[in-house]
Parts: C-alpha cells; structure tokens; sequence
C-alpha cells in the first residue's frame, strides 16, 4: 500500500515511534496497531522488539540504530508522516550525563533527521512543569528539548506534558511504584491533578494526529491530555 505523503487520507499514511519499550511507547504501539491508523509503522530503537498477532495486517518496520551516532541512521527516518517520541530514561538509571543525553541530545537529533526525512507532525511526550530555567534537571532538560523541537519548524507539533504516569512499568522502580500506590488513590478525588493513565496519554497522542491542529505547535497540559484522551475512540472502536 503505498504512502499517502501529503499526510492526506488515514490508511495510507506512515509513521514511526520511539521508545516503543518503553511505558507509554508500548502501549502506544499497541493502540496503533489495533486501530490501524497507520499503513507501516517502524519501530526505532537500540534492539528489535517481539511483536505478536496484534501486529497483523499492519506493515510494522524495525530499525536498530546506534544512539550515539544516530546521523548514520537517516535512512530509518525517511518517509514518515507522523513521529511518536516516547524516548526518556531517568537519572537513577543513566546516571545526570546519561539522562541529559537519551531525554534531550538524543532527542533532538532525532527530531532532526525527522524534519530532513520529511516528516510533517511530530508528536513529543514531555513532562508537567518542563521549563528550561528550572533548578531540577529533569524538568530543565525536558523544557531544554521541547525548545529544541519547536525550533526545528515541523509543520505541526504536539507536545504533551503528563503529570505522574499511572502505569505498569517492565523495570523496578520503588520510588516510583510508591507514590503511584499514593497518588493513584488521591486520583479518585482529583482525577486529573496529580496523576493521568499512560493509556490517556496514548489516546490523546493519537487523537492529536487524527485531528486538525491549534497552530503550529500545541501544547497539551495533564488536564487537556485527560479531556482529549477520554474523548478519543478506544481500542477497536
């Protein structure tokens, strides 16, 4: 099927995710794949990924690249209508350096060979508070690399910026699993203060592709994300 470059019509057009192993990116491929927006979609990342059924009657692409030298992989971000970038990592993790590298310099280099390859919308999930003159490196690096992003110029950009990520996560994090134990009862009360589903925010980013843009750039807020997203069609639907 071939690919609808002008980003007109739904089945026809392309997209690619990063950080698909990741929280948000797993369940977002899932979303992909199951509503068939896409008529190829490709995966980037460092190490392929065991796709199963869900992955049928959808062209699904596996790129394998080098972070570190990302430009040698232009290729992968060739023909792409839309980019989900789910990428990020965390500083208990990586380490400071190692985080300012995968949540902002690898990022951006990505967004980059985007543009060049002629993607039209890219969709980036930041974080609530993301501010380039904060004190607190994460939301620094995450105001630092949503700036990086709108400079490039795509003809659209989405930015969400989620508040704490209600998830189900493959690695161990205590910290993190304790204040979603906390949090995820102060969501009863005040379901759209603290905390949003990682499966809101997947709806929200797709539903910000299917619909027409507010602009240039948009920036969605944990409050927005939670309208859009419960707004959007579920699995299937």
């Amino acid at each position: 099927m071939a690919a609808d470059r002008d980003g007109r019509g739904g089945s026809g057009r392309t997209c690619f995710v990063l950080g698909a192993s990741g929280a948000t990116g797993g369940v977002l491929l899932r979303e992909l794949l199951a509503r068939r927006l896409f008529s190829r979609v490709t995966l980037i990342g460092r190490r392929r990924l065991s796709l199963g059924e869900e992955a049928s009657g959808v062209t699904v692409e596996q790129a394998v690249v080098d972070f570190e030298r990302l430009g040698e992989h232009a290729a992968a971000f060739q023909g792409h209508d839309v980019g989900f970038c789910c990428l990020g990592t965390t500083r208990a993790k990586a380490g400071a350096d190692g985080f300012v590298r995968v949540d902002r310099d690898y990022v951006a280099q990505a967004a980059e060979l985007a543009l060049a390859g002629g993607c039209k919308h890219f969709v980036l999930e930041s974080s609530r508070g993301a501010n380039p003159k904060s004190r607190f490196l994460y939301l620094r690096v995450k105001g630092e690399v949503e700036n990086l992003v709108q400079a490039l110029g795509f003809d659209r950009c989405t930015i969400l910026r989620p508040a704490v990520l209600l998830c189900k996560r493959q690695e161990s994090r205590p910290a993190e699993w304790m204040a979603q134990r906390f949090l995820g009862a102060v969501a009863w009360l005040f379901p759209t203060a603290h905390t949003v589903p990682v499966e809101t925010v997947v709806r929200a980013m797709v539903a910000s592709v299917l619909q027409p843009g507010k602009g240039k750039v948009e920036v969605l807020e944990n409050e927005a994300i939670h309208q859009l997203g419960k707004a959007a069609p579920q699995q299937g639907a």
